[in-house]
């Protein structure tokens, strides 16, 4: 087993690094130039700039997909409004029909071609009839058509606002792209024992889980040790911060968003003193990564590129700022 770093040893190698990969990092040796030191850290800010980045990305791709639901759904709307108002408008042209045709009379006439009292009534029940029918349909007609026209206020607006949001994707995949250029260029910067250390997979050991909804979520987690971090990644074979979390409660039968963001409202929220084996731990006032708790000390989380899925200090991967419990 690789014995973790203390906590005074692994903040005092990342003062003032806001990095998502710190704590998962070995400490800069003591002998390194202080030009190696920036240059990691630099590599950090990147680094979790791009985490926030990605986690913006992702965001913007869900809340098309919704968008397009509204969208199909606006689309539904109007095909069955405009359904409606065909089969009504038939039905109204049949009744102005059938009044040109003589089949309603006014009183006068009804009273003239009666042949008695009761024709009369008979006759005048009809013609009320038919124009209680014809109002009716008519009020019918302009209430489909006002749907009609309402599903199409709809559908356009919805149309508008995935154009909006299919903008708002390409670019933020352009600032994405970017940023990765950037912290790619850092990487290839650092010393090649820096970047060795950055490789390493850490504690690879058995680490026994508890039973339940969320061991099982921490089991799938901990069996991605060692599995390479991609922006954007979905497994099985590469992941990012947050596909990591949701595959891992997908794996225990329990569905969460996607993105951190969605993540830090999953559950319900704990206090850092309650933290247990698989809850959800999510850092930075950006609340762009998040990690699983595999106890009150440690956890497991994919941190960025160049790093593997690894086993982390909680409190060193980052400054924590909620905590989610899926399961009790």
């Amino acid at each position: 087993m690789v014995s973790q770093p203390s906590r005074r040893t692994v903040r005092g190698a990342l003062v003032a690094t806001a990095a998502v990969v710190a704590a998962a990092l070995p400490t800069t040796p003591a002998t390194a130039q202080p030009s190696a030191a920036d240059a990691l850290k630099k590599y950090n800010e990147l680094s979790e700039k791009a985490s926030q980045l990605n986690q913006d990305h992702l965001k913007a791709q869900d809340d098309l997909k919704a968008k397009q639901g509204d969208l199909d759904k606006a689309k539904g709307d109007l095909a069955t409004a405009q359904k409606a108002e065909e089969s009504l408008r038939g039905q109204v042209d049949v009744l102005t029909e059938s009044s040109f045709q003589g089949a309603s009379f006014n009183q006068l006439s009804a009273l003239l071609v009666s042949d008695s009292q009761q024709d009369f009534l008979n006759r005048m029940s009809a013609i009320n009839i038919l124009a209680a029918d014809n109002a009716e349909a008519l009020k019918a007609l302009s209430d489909a058509v006002n749907a009609a026209d309402n599903a199409t206020k709809t559908a356009n607006e919805a149309t508008e606002a995935s154009k909006k949001l299919l903008g708002e994707i390409e670019q933020k995949k352009a600032d994405l792209d970017k940023q990765l250029a950037e912290a790619k260029a850092q990487y290839q910067s650092l010393s090649v024992s820096v970047r060795n250390q950055l490789a390493q997979r850490g504690d690879m050991s058995n680490i026994p889980v508890p039973a339940g909804t969320a061991g099982k979520a921490l089991q799938f987690a901990l069996d991605q040790r060692g599995e390479p971090y991609v922006y954007g990644a979905n497994g099985p074979d590469a992941w990012d911060c947050s596909s990591l979390i949701q595959k891992a409660y997908a794996w225990a039968g329990v569905s969460i968003g996607r993105t951190s963001y969605a993540q830090a409202a999953a559950g319900r929220p704990v206090t850092r003193g309650e933290v247990k084996a698989g809850d959800i731990l999510v850092y930075y006032s950006s609340q762009s990564h998040v990690a699983m708790a595999i106890d009150g000390i440690r956890a497991v989380h994919a941190s960025t590129e160049g790093v593997p899925v690894k086993v982390a200090d909680i409190d060193s991967i980052g400054p924590v700022t909620a905590i989610r419990r899926i399961e009790g």
